[in-house]
């Protein structure tokens, strides 16, 4: 899809024609976005919606088709080379098939379906001359398990007790043990180790849910720790956005089926 609006409107329809449907967009964090990829490889679901994510970094073999809405929609989502990426997403199984949903062929269709076929055809030539059957690479399920497993680690952080997290808090007192980690948190960002950014990440917002829960219901410990947390109080970290499905409604106007 061209917007996140359209991808879980386009959702919404799915989920409610009986569809195992998941959407994919900017606003969901990256271990979040590796536990649905993974849900999608191990078939927990079948569709993925998703807009420009789907660009780059979605190369699973288990994709078998790729659908872009609006691909007459002329703009960098849908230029020639836009075209190609997207649709590359689904050539890694051998029954890989790209559908283009449009009212007419735009310059940048065309040209992205040319270079396709050009591009097909000397595979296949360079396919007979060394005797090649293309196949579709079959992953395990534990090999699938253990390329996620990054999520795992997050996940498995987010069930520490909340007595061993109350006791750091305690020790280095909330405003100082979330400015150690926030520097911590930049310096794997410099070093580009993102995933261990983005547990950082998550880890602050943890801490300050927890000392704000935590005061709510008087359990702040009395060290020092806890009295400075108290004079300043903090909000409880919004919810993420999550690629699950939200309750199905009605979508009349553009995913109807008149249309």
């Amino acid at each position: 899809t061209l917007t996140k609006r359209m991808s879980e409107d386009l959702t919404d329809y799915l989920t409610e024609a009986g569809v195992r449907v998941r959407y994919l967009h900017s606003d969901i964090d990256a271990i979040e976005r590796v536990e649905i990829l993974r849900g999608l490889r191990l078939g927990e679901f079948d569709v993925l919606v998703g807009i420009n994510l789907l660009r780059e970094g979605l190369d699973l073999p288990e994709v078998s088709l790729v659908a872009i809405l609006d691909a007459d929609k002329e703009g960098f989502l849908r230029s020639e080379r836009s075209l190609i990426q997207t649709a590359g997403r689904a050539a890694r199984n051998a029954a890989g098939r790209v559908v283009l949903y449009a009212d007419r062929i735009t310059d940048s269709m065309r040209r992205a379906m040319d270079e396709t076929n050009r591009r097909r055809e000397k595979q296949l030539a360079y396919n007979a001359v060394h005797g090649i059957t293309p196949r579709t690479i079959q992953k395990s399920v534990a090999e699938i398990m253990q390329s996620t497993a990054v999520a795992d680690s997050l996940r498995a952080s987010e069930g520490e007790d909340l007595r061993e997290l109350m006791r750091s808090v305690d020790r280095e007192g909330p405003e100082a043990l979330v400015a150690r980690l926030e520097a911590e948190m930049v310096d794997a960002a410099k070093r580009l180790e993102f995933e261990r950014a983005a547990s950082l990440r998550d880890r602050i917002d943890e801490i300050r849910h927890t000392v704000a829960a935590a005061a709510g219901m008087g359990l702040a410990g009395s060290g020092a720790g806890a009295k400075r947390g108290a004079d300043r109080p903090t909000a409880p970290a919004p919810p993420r956005s999550g690629g699950r499905p939200r309750e199905p409604r009605r979508i009349k106007r553009r995913f109807g089926p008149d249309r």
